[in-house]
């Protein structure tokens, strides 16, 4: 009699398991609301007043909002439709300074507010059912030979001043290359002989035997290509490490001919942020002050050769040397703080070995010079290059050093993030941007929920004919595993596909096929002569071990597709992972649990089964 039967804590066990699975289950009924989010860009005010003046901007547009939510410095306004949202998008747009604040369109949880307060969230959705977010970079690979040549540009002229060798100028070419002239012949001849020594990958031009001894010096093709190739590959890596930071799941990031980059994040719901981080393409460049040279006279276009002009975040113009000190492909790790001297807010800047020995040498040559840190991004498009702190070199920069001058600690914050993803081998801009809708989405998931449902309905029946009452207790089971799946797919927030709810599928007739082997033993052990008792205590226990095998073997199997797939794989493989883990729960204990509950407390002369 007692064979048959849990203690206490056991049924209070699964209780708790199959209210909490519908609980977290429970959000994906509502759905989203079209919504566009806005958020600060840096400093700039995401308050009460700025929701004010946005509200009255979409009156008098004639657009009435959802709602809106402010929180964590951004603004969220729901709408009714598509056609609302898109409306609102513009005249958003043309209320706002886009170089202040960031507008990207979002789809919001409409998930009530006491199940958000308990973390219950909708499971994330792939492009094929949810829609999500898609960019297409143009990576900016002209750039990529100014910045070899600008490198190129900044050795030799240590390995000439190293070696003594006394030059005139090494400077970019108008047309591209780099042109250096020498003081005598003599130093021309060192200099040619160094460069075929040192410097294999320059082709060099004899300029003739003139006043200035010229000659021409430009990358070889095939260093440029490569240098190509290998800018797109780290652009690649730190747009996958900026988008780890923000914690996407099964983002798809790949290049696309030979200078695009699509990156396309599944699922999204903050994508103003994912905008914000994906688009940034901020990175520092040190250079020295030119003092000596005219602000006056270059503010009115004559800039002095081997200098530019730039402007500080207060407006006012100053004149800093072309010479890149150091720039943010040298910087191996940074975080944010506050300054200990002014309390200000900081980045604290850790350089690679090359890059340390490099800004050593250069700031050692610069003391008691003032030298400025220009503070780079992509704004709509447009490349913004600002100086954001100007200090005197007090003495020799090595590895770890500190820079000021930000706005404030979200900025601090911010720049941080992106210096320690990795800085950008070459500038990139989105060229094309989208939220992709969830019409054909809603087709995928309708088809996909019409599949499950009448895969789910046909084995019900098929069970509860051929097992009756057990096979009642199987059905139960089933739909409980099928709310467990979808409970963990939302709190792990992982993205479903379609690949994925063919998983959900398999894991539906996999989870009968253990009921299948349980009832099939119970049977067996009736035959036997095995009273009803008994034939159930041995029809969950000796069944058991086949179940457990096969489940072992499928999710052997599903892990090693998760880990050598991609994308839709994946996709495949978290679903049936998580779902085998779910079936054995609900197909042994839960219904285990109900079996106990029905007939353990029972003498039974006969089985239902």
């Amino acid at each position: 009699m007692t064979q048959n039967q849990y203690p206490l804590w056991r049924y209070l066990l699964v209780l708790a398991i199959s209210v909490l699975g519908a609980l977290y289950a429970l959000p994906n009924l509502y759905g989203f609301d079209p919504a566009v989010q806005v958020s600060a860009r840096r400093a700039a005010p995401v308050d009460a007043a700025f929701e004010k003046n946005l509200a009255d901007a979409l009156n008098k547009a004639g657009i009435s909002p959802k709602s809106s939510e402010l929180s964590d410095n951004r603004l969220l306004i729901r709408f009714k439709d598509d056609a609302a949202r898109a409306a609102g998008m513009t005249a958003l747009q043309a209320a706002i300074d886009a170089k202040q604040y960031l507008v990207a369109l979002n789809l919001a949880p409409a998930t009530p507010a006491w199940l958000r307060a308990m973390g219950g969230k909708p499971m994330y959705m792939g492009l094929d059912l949810r829609g999500g977010v898609h960019f297409l970079m143009q990576v900016d690979v002209d750039e990529v030979r100014k910045q070899t040549e600008e490198r190129f540009i900044t050795e030799l002229r240590g390995a000439f001043r190293e070696k003594k060798i006394r030059f005139r100028a090494v400077s970019h070419a108008p047309s591209g290359g780099v042109d250096v002239t020498f003081l005598n012949a003599e130093a021309k001849a060192a200099g040619v002989d160094l460069i075929g020594k040192d410097f294999p990958d320059l082709l060099l031009t004899d300029g003739g035997d003139v006043a200035d001894f010229p000659i021409r010096l430009a990358p070889k093709p095939a260093f440029v290509s490569e240098a190509r190739k290998t800018a797109i590959k780290q652009n690649l890596t730190t747009l996958r490490n900026r988008i780890n930071e923000f914690g996407v799941a099964e983002p798809v990031i790949q290049q696309q001919g030979d200078s695009r980059i699509v990156v396309q994040l599944p699922g999204v719901e903050d994508t103003a942020e994912a905008k914000k981080l994906i688009g940034a393409t901020a990175t520092l460049e040190f250079r020295m002050v030119d003092e000596a040279g005219d602000l006056k006279a270059a503010a009115e276009g004559k800039v002095p050769a081997g200098s530019k002009l730039f402007q500080r975040r207060t407006g006012e113009p100053i004149l800093l040397k072309r010479r890149v000190m150091l720039t943010g492909d040298s910087i191996v790790d940074a975080s944010s703080g506050v300054e200990q001297q002014n309390g200000e807010p900081a980045v604290f800047i850790t350089l690679d070995g090359k890059g340390a020995r490099s800004f050593a040498r250069s700031t050692r040559e610069e003391i008691g010079h003032p030298m400025a840190v220009v503070f780079i991004e992509q704004v709509e498009g447009r490349r913004v290059e600002e100086v954001i702190n100007v200090a005197t070199i007090r003495d020799e920069l090595g590895k770890r050093f500190q820079i000021t001058g930000l706005d404030s600690g979200d900025e601090a914050r911010d720049l941080a993030l992106l210096l320690r993803a990795g800085a950008l081998a070459a500038p990139m801009e989105i060229i094309e941007e989208r939220t992709v809708g969830p019409s054909l989405g809603q087709a995928n998931i309708d088809r996909g929920f019409m599949s499950c449902v009448v895969g789910f309905i046909a084995v019900c029946i098929y069970m509860l004919v051929y097992y009756r009452m057990f096979g009642l207790i199987a059905n139960i089971g089933l739909a409980l595993n099928v709310v467990l799946l979808i409970a963990l797919l939302s709190l792990l927030q992982a993205t479903l596909t379609l690949p994925g709810i063919a998983g959900i599928l398999l894991t539906v007739g996999m989870a009968v096929d253990a009921n299948v082997l349980i009832n099939e033993r119970i049977r067996e052990e009736m035959r036997r002569g095995m009273t009803p008792q008994a034939s159930i205590h041995a029809g969950y226990e000796r069944a058991f071990a086949t179940i457990l095998d096969s489940n072992v073997t499928s999710l052997i199997a599903a892990v090693v597709l998760f880990s050598f797939g991609s994308g839709p794989v994946k996709g495949f493989a978290v679903s049936l992972s998580l779902g085998i883990l779910t079936s054995m729960f609900t197909a042994v204990t839960c219904t285990r649990a109900m079996v106990n509950l029905m007939f353990g407390r029972r003498r039974l002369k006969s089985l239902s089964v």
